[in-house]
């Protein structure tokens, strides 16, 4: 009877550490797939904050133009992109 306190706990506590895996799993993935999906002209926002549109897809870095008024250009790794930016929400914020 004691043991059974015991057990269930160490249950939850792998349910729990196998969920949160396989989460961690997806997210790769869904990064992994932005990252190699990146193309031309993409509207990105990096972990930095910096905003920027691609130029350039290399195999582990990406140039951004970030200004378009001095045609200022940024080198930035792959998995320094957090987000593609969608028109749609360009839109909206203006």
């Amino acid at each position: 009877m004691g043991l059974f306190p015991i057990a269930l706990m160490f249950a939850v506590v792998v349910f729990m550490m196998m969920s949160s895996r396989s989460q961690r799993k997806r997210e790769q993935r869904e990064r992994d797939k932005m990252h190699s999906g990146l193309a031309k002209n993409d509207r990105v926002l990096t972990v930095g904050g910096v905003i920027g549109t691609v130029v350039t897809v290399k195999d582990t870095e990406v140039v951004l133009k970030v200004d378009e008024t001095t045609n200022t250009k940024m080198t930035f790794l792959k998995t320094a992109i957090q987000r593609v930016m969608d028109e749609t929400a360009a839109v909206e914020k203006v």
